[in-house]
């Protein structure tokens, strides 16, 4: 089932139910559909973003279970579900050729579904994507977000750390509850193994449809040579670097990732 509020501020939340899973679901824009993925960072953090991509998809942005509004079920506790979750999301509602945009965390999911069952998939567009293994065993591919101070993250998250949502401690607390919630769900579907799936890499060849991978050349969570490498794992994927951007290059530059995509889209 289906059903559309239409909210105060002119935009349109979709709860989606069926057995025992609500989505909190933005949508909004007109033209072809457009299936974003959120990371962690989650739908207030990345609206320019979305403004810029409702300018020409019909861009529906659901919170993953545990994540923004949308509870989670007992059993949801993987990336795995998630994937699952999302292709038999796209079956009821009966979306063909949708463009799945995944953002980090949100990448991973994309990527897994692809992996998956990509019929319903008419592109995919990864940006700073996480989920695999690039490095050897002593290797770490990707930086410990739980191990580090907020400051630092900040940092290592954004070219310009002022794009970052701040001092903490001068938020609303309903701003730091909802981060706390989105780091809280994070670490449940992917604290072991940190981050990425060991055997994901090897499955990547199983994606069929044209693919975008875009990096920040100062993504200080993962670097460009393990986006490159992970652009290279999936075939005839194309690559971009977006200067002056860290790991949510969709923070730092909507506009131009958004272009990105729109351009991959056609």
């Amino acid at each position: 089932m289906l059903t559309l509020v239409d909210q105060d501020n002119g935009t349109v939340v979709a709860r989606v139910s069926g057995e025992d899973v609500t989505l909190d679901v933005h949508s909004s824009g007109t033209g072809p559909t457009l299936l974003l993925l959120h990371g962690v960072e989650g739908r207030e953090a990345n609206a320019s973003f979305i403004s810029a991509l409702s300018e020409r998809f019909h861009v529906l942005a659901p919170s993953h279970p545990g994540f923004g509004l949308s509870p989670r079920p007992d059993w949801c506790d993987s990336v795995e579900d998630l994937a699952y979750l999302y292709l038999e999301w796209l079956e009821k509602l009966d979306l063909r050729d949708v463009i799945v945009v995944g953002l980090q965390f949100g990448g991973w999911v994309a990527a897994e579904m692809a992996v998956r069952d990509s019929s319903r998939l008419r592109r995919l567009a990864l940006v700073d994507p996480l989920g695999i293994k690039v490095g050897g065993r002593e290797e770490r591919d990707i930086a410990d977000v739980f191990a580090m101070s907020r400051a630092e993250l900040n940092s290592r998250l954004f070219a310009d750390p002022e794009c970052g949502p701040g001092d903490l401690t001068q938020a609303p607390r309903e701003d730091v509850m909802h981060i706390a919630r989105n780091e809280e769900a994070l670490a449940l579907y992917a604290w072991e193994p940190y981050l990425h799936n060991p055997r994901l890499r090897r499955w990547l060849t199983r994606i069929d449809v044209p693919t975008l991978v875009t990096w920040g050349d100062q993504d200080g969570i993962a670097s460009v040579d393990y986006g490159r490498a992970y652009a290279e794992s999936i075939p005839n994927a194309r690559f971009e670097v977006i200067d002056h951007a860290g790991h949510q290059a969709q923070v730092e530059q909507p506009t131009i990732l958004a272009k990105l995509i729109a351009e991959h889209a056609v």
